[in-house]
C-alpha cells in the first residue's frame, strides 16, 4: 500500500498535512466508506455503518467460529472498534449534562487495576506466608 504525503497550501497560521491512500481506504479524519450522509444524517461515531450482523448476546456456540470469522481483526478494524467503545463510552457517561459519579469511579477503578496489573511483579515477593520453609 503506498502511500503519499504532500504539503497543502498554507492557510492560516498552521498548514495542513494530506496522506492520499493509493486504494481510497479510509485514512485519518476520513468518513467510513459505508457512511452515506443521505441516508444515515449526521455522523456518530459511536455508530458502526457497516452490514448489520447477529449481536454476540443471540450467537449459538455452534456459531460462535463463523461470527467471529465474520469480524474485521486488522489493526485498523480493531482500531475501530476500540474507538466506537470510547465514543459509546463518552456519549454514556461523560457528554450527557447532568453528569454522575460513574465516569470518576470507573476511571480510578480502572487505573487501580491498571497499576495493580503493571506493580504485580514486585508486590509478589511482599506475601505473608504463614511457613517460611
Amino acid at each position: 500500500m503506498a502511500t503519499t504525503l504532500s504539503r497543502r497550501s498554507r492557510s492560516g497560521p498552521v498548514s495542513q498535512l494530506s496522506i492520499q491512500n493509493s486504494t481510497g481506504n479510509m485514512g485519518m479524519a476520513d468518513y467510513p466508506s459505508e457512511y452515506n450522509p443521505k441516508i444515515h444524517g449526521p455522523y456518530d461515531p459511536a455508530r458502526f455503518y457497516g452490514k448489520v450482523d447477529t449481536a454476540l448476546g443471540q450467537v449459538k456456540l455452534g456459531e460462535l467460529g463463523s461470527w467471529v470469522g465474520r469480524r474485521n481483526l486488522s489493526p485498523a478494524g480493531i482500531v475501530g472498534a476500540c474507538s466506537r467503545a470510547w465514543w459509546r463510552w463518552q456519549h454514556k457517561y461523560m457528554l450527557p449534562k447532568k453528569t454522575g459519579v460513574a465516569p470518576f469511579l470507573q476511571l480510578a477503578v480502572g487505573s487501580m487495576a491498571f497499576f495493580y496489573a503493571l506493580n504485580y511483579g514486585k508486590m509478589v515477593h511482599h506475601r505473608n506466608y504463614k511457613h517460611h520453609w
